[in-house]
């Protein structure tokens, strides 16, 4: 049985190659393309579950690719990188990737990454139907978020992210928290992945994301979104 389908995007065919053994080895479908626009064409052609995508192609770089994948799909991205500052992490988080892998990777942590990415977390006590949040009306069943009468599309973790926060409105959620919750039990200190992922909430649902009024952090301990405008802001 299938574990799930694959498409890796890396200009390089040793990576390619190494990638497709490595993921055909633990029950996964592989396809490949070596560069942003065949990656684009191959994923209107087929369905697939997740991109590995290399951040630094020639040509249509893995940030555009990745910027232009999140216009039309919810696929989870997983981006490789060789550079290891926070900023290419950011920015990889930024341009709508669900996580980054730094090369050179290790196998055991890449696999473990693909699993959690993969995973869709079953919100059984999670809010249903449609509530208002900050400036945003969200259908939580259909994953439908309208601002102002204009969809705005929300990234699966994005989503997953609002959600949680929505079920537990009004509390103070610690960072390790909220990425357990979201990306899963491996992980719990990559507070810049919730630093990221908040800011690009508050565009969404904040009228001014420079002065929050629902999505609020917590210095040092987290962040709590306040279904009510905070009277301090």
């Amino acid at each position: 049985m299938s574990a799930g389908r694959i498409l890796v995007v890396d200009d390089d065919p040793q990576i390619r190659r190494v990638m497709r053994v490595t993921l055909t080895g633990q029950s996964y479908e592989v396809d490949d393309a070596k560069s942003g626009d065949a990656a684009l064409d191959k994923l209107r052609e087929s369905r697939f579950d997740l991109v590995l995508l290399d951040m630094n192609m020639p040509g249509m770089d893995g940030l555009e690719t990745c910027r232009a994948i999140r216009q039309q799909s919810e696929i989870a991205i997983i981006m490789l990188t060789v550079r290891d500052s926070e900023r290419d992490k950011v920015a990889a988080l930024d341009a709508g990737a669900d996580d980054y892998v730094t090369k050179p990777y290790n196998a055991t942590e890449l696999l473990a990454r693909i699993r959690a990415a993969l995973r869709r977390t079953p919100w059984m006590h999670g809010p249903s139907g449609r509530m208002t949040v900050g400036i945003a009306e969200v259908d939580f069943d259909t994953r439908q978020v309208t601002v102002r009468g204009r969809k705005v599309r929300l990234t699966p973790k994005e989503f997953e992210l609002l959600r949680y926060l929505t079920g537990h409105a009004n509390k103070v959620l610690p960072h390790r928290e909220l990425l357990q919750a979201v990306w899963g039990p491996d992980y719990g200190n990559e507070v810049e992945y919730l630093r990221v992922f908040v800011n690009q909430l508050r565009k969404k649902i904040e009228a001014d994301p420079s002065k929050p009024a629902y999505l609020l952090t917590e210095p040092w301990v987290g962040y709590r979104l306040q279904l009510r405008p905070d009277p301090k802001s």
